[in-house]
């Protein structure tokens, strides 16, 4: 078990590297292509651990694997005071833009012949592909790990094939430990409904799943109703008489009905005594679409409201509180989830559905990454994409009013409130892998 979590831990590890690399790609061939001088390609951060120069650019990776970044030359005009040909280094990562910017942005010079070079010599149009690139590359990512999860491996769904057969009724309020002591017996166990039977039919009305079946027996408590089932290949009925009991609340997709305080509402219906079969069930690529735009929509919110959620989880690591499953993780917390999916031996839990649940969640992070790289704040994309919009406007402001073009914009002169972002990101993840670590996420208990 030891041995298989370990192997979750490094294919997500792998997905991950996988996932950044292509992210850096999306920002490289752009580059190359419009001719800007690209002098490093990494993966992570830190020390080098690998590294070899092709051409003019130098490919390797690092030790810190947060993250990734290229090299390209003048990404900034020059200030006033300096040489005018001169053009300065920088990177597309942030924590390597923060440690130069910061503190050596204006130490590595370069030659007139290579100002046509420079990042900031590109048309704004140029430079919003180069800095969409990335993030379009996660984008890309998660679409095609959706459209696998969805068409190539299905979506959840509960078949009417009987799963479990209660023995008694227990009410919805009851405990999960309740016993069977002094309890009514289930309908479904004494008409001699089994595990394994496929129903097939409630009172004559023909069932494709088991929310159908559930809906008709709802509608039936205390009433004798004829069953059809097949079992072992050969049809059968038998008759059962639903008791009218206390059970959780469902909507008309048949999913549970939550109060504002987060319990489960309940209602008087039948209740029959069984659960159905949960298997993968495969969806035409059309979904595709719906479902990405769900997706983008949920890490939108997620991300809109990050400070909040940094803050809950800062509470509930530094205390008794329960932290949100569904709020952001770091790195330690994604790949311990992967080492709990791999490694899982839960009855039921097949290979496919480990392959199904690690591979939604690489998609979720790469549709993670492109929105959260999207946020118009230096030192993202989304402040270089910010930054060339910007600069697009105020030269078609200048053009229509005659005056001069005014040039590219300088965005080092954001540096400040720049170092001050990366600064919090770099707090922000150290909170998510103490609480990943101290109150961590899990899938299963």
């Amino acid at each position: 078990m030891i041995l298989l979590y370990v192997l979750g831990i490094l294919l997500m590890v792998v997905g991950l590297g996988l996932s950044i690399a292509l992210h850096e790609i999306g920002h490289l061939v752009p580059a190359k292509r419009f001719g800007v001088r690209v002098t490093q390609y990494m993966i992570g951060f830190g020390p080098t651990l690998f590294s070899r120069v092709k051409g003019e650019t130098e490919y390797g990776i690092k030790a810190i694997p947060l993250g990734g970044y290229i090299r390209m030359i003048g990404m900034f005009p020059p200030h006033k005071g300096e040489d005018p040909n001169a053009v300065r280094e920088d990177s597309t990562g942030f924590f390597q833009q923060m440690s130069e910017e910061a503190r050596q942005w204006d130490s590595s010079q370069y030659g007139a012949e290579d100002r046509h070079r420079t990042f900031v010599a590109l048309s704004a149009p140029k430079k919003l592909v180069v800095m969409l690139g990335g993030p379009t590359m996660n984008l890309l990512i998660s679409v095609v790990l959706t459209a696998v999860v969805l068409s190539g491996f299905g979506m959840p769904h509960v078949t009417s094939e009987v799963s479990t057969v209660s023995r008694c009724v227990v009410p919805a309020t009851a405990s999960s430990d309740a016993s069977c002591e002094g309890m009514p017996e289930a309908p479904a166990y004494a008409a001699g409904i089994r595990p394994g039977d496929a129903i097939t039919s409630v009172d004559g009305t023909h069932v494709e799943d088991f929310n159908e079946m559930s809906s008709l027996i709802r509608k039936h408590p205390n009433e004798s109703v004829e069953i059809g089932l097949v079992r072992g290949g050969k049809a059968i009925t038998v008759r059962a008489k639903p008791v009218a009991n206390e059970v959780v609340a469902r909507d008309a997709e048949g999913t549970p009905v939550k109060k504002a305080d987060g319990s489960y509402e309940t209602v008087e219906a039948g209740f029959l005594g069984v659960t159905g079969t949960q298997e993968l069930k495969p969806r035409p690529l059309t979904e595709v679409p719906g479902v990405v735009w769900e997706q983008f929509a949920g890490t939108a919110k997620v991300v809109v409201t990050l400070p909040v959620r940094v803050w809950e989880i800062g509470k509930a690591a530094f205390s008794s509180e329960e932290r949100d499953p569904n709020g952001p993780m770091g790195v330690v917390g994604v790949s311990r989830l992967a080492g709990e999916i791999v490694s899982q031996d839960s009855p039921g839990f097949s290979i496919k559905e480990k392959a199904w649940t690690f591979l939604s969640m690489l998609g979720s992070l790469n549709m993670a990454l492109f929105v959260f790289n999207l946020v118009p704040l230096m030192p993202l994309d989304g402040g270089h994409v910010a930054a060339a919009l910007y600069e697009a406007a105020r030269r078609r402001v200048a053009h229509v009013r005659g005056k001069p073009d005014p040039g590219p914009v300088d965005a080092s002169r954001m540096l400040p409130v720049t170092n001050v972002i990366a600064i919090a990101f770099i707090l922000m993840s150290v909170l998510l892998i103490y609480a990943d670590i101290v109150k961590p996420v899990t899938l299963f208990r």
